[in-house]
């Protein structure tokens, strides 16, 4: 009796997507923990890093004690100007720090050869990026975690709101999270990496700087020379009082519009920080902290200019017009709007980032090498 035994077939090695799907979630998060793993690792094993560490908490110590001097005595609510000065310390050098960390993710990968014998495992293009973005953007919150004990003293010294914490703090972070896509996905655009890390900081600056910029001459811009009425006062020798009266003489006056271009500080962290967290009001009806200054300043940026009359003035000539608290009441926060921008620039740079880095790559820029 004669049996045939038929040969199996060879099955192909499973693709990335199919292994994905093997696994599951749990499969594919794990493939992504390897690549924030390796990431993180790169970044523990570098002396530089550590030097940056170094040299912030020094920084920031260094101005958070002459900040301390300078203000015994003179500021009640210190301990809620440290922890401002801390938040806005911990942004600025997180903006100069975080694109040299991310802005040569990918690129420096493909120059450095190892790119592509990443590309051929089984780990995707999402897990590749998303990995770069995640270690990028936990290596960068060790700025913001040698900063927490000047947080921790300031809120020992008192007069520290807790909304200010509970909002600041989760807004910090996020922003470097922002900063760490956009790196990291303009690593994956642009083949240079000295080109794309120039690119992210002149981002980083154009959002910083270049809205206070582009506001300040938009500003100028839109002014014009309109008439106004002059008003004129009555001074009582008996009883001391000035009373406003009403003229029919008006001079010529230079108006400017910032109510027109105000939106142009919507997207500027600094703003977008200010303006999230609520504002605490002393007895004289004005912003008691930094926050609260910088988001009064910008509530009122959106009023338009105001033509004094004497319905401004009480019977005895003391200003009785809008306080501070019915102008914040009154306009519109604008914070959620540029968080949105900043979320959405890094979610397109980190999309680009992953068509980019696809394999097989049908096109290739001239000069890129392949492995």
């Amino acid at each position: 009796m004669t049996r045939t035994i038929e040969a199996a077939e060879p099955t192909a090695p499973p693709t990335a997507p199919a292994a994905a799907r093997a696994g599951g979630a749990a499969g594919w998060l794990g493939m992504l923990g390897v690549v924030v793993g390796l990431e993180l690792r790169q970044r523990v094993r570098s002396v530089a890093w550590y030097v940056l560490l170094g040299v912030v908490a020094l920084v920031v110590g260094g101005v958070i004690v002459v900040l301390w001097v300078a203000l015994q005595g003179v500021q009640r609510d210190l301990g809620g100007a440290i922890f401002a000065t801390t938040i806005f310390l911990v942004m600025l050098v997180t903006s100069l720090v975080t694109p040299a960390l991310s802005g040569s993710a990918i690129n420096g990968d493909r120059d450095g050869g190892t790119l592509a014998s990443t590309q051929v495992t089984q780990l995707s293009a999402t897990q590749l990026v998303l990995g770069k973005v995640l270690g990028a953007w936990i290596a960068s919150l060790g700025f913001l975690a040698v900063c927490v004990p000047f947080m921790v003293g300031s809120a020992m010294l008192g007069g520290l709101r807790l909304e200010a914490v509970l909002v600041a703090i989760p807004l910090v972070v996020l922003e470097i999270g922002v900063i760490s896509a956009i790196g990291v996905g303009l690593s994956g655009l642009i083949r240079r990496p000295v080109l794309s890390t120039a690119v992210s900081y002149l981002l980083v600056a154009m959002l910083s700087l270049g809205t206070l910029i582009g506001f300040g001459v938009a500003t100028v811009a839109s002014q014009s020379e309109e008439s106004r009425p002059e008003l004129g006062w009555e001074y009582d020798e008996r009883t001391g009082i000035s009373t406003c009266i009403e003229t029919d003489r008006t001079y010529e006056a230079v108006v400017v519009r910032p109510d027109r271009v105000w939106w142009m500080l919507a997207a500027n962290p600094y703003v977008i920080l200010a303006d999230a967290i609520p504002p605490g009001f002393g007895n004289d009806g004005h912003p008691d902290d930094v926050f609260g200054q910088i988001g009064l300043a910008v509530r009122m940026a959106q009023e338009p200019p105001h033509v004094e009359s004497c319905a401004d003035y009480d019977p005895r000539g003391i200003w009785a017009g809008d306080t501070p608290r019915e102008v914040y009441q009154r306009t519109v926060p604008s914070w959620f709007v540029g968080l949105a921008i900043h979320v959405a620039l890094a979610a397109l740079a980190t999309w680009g980032a992953v068509a980019a880095a696809r394999t097989p790559a049908r096109t290739l820029a001239p000069g890129s090498r392949i492995a």
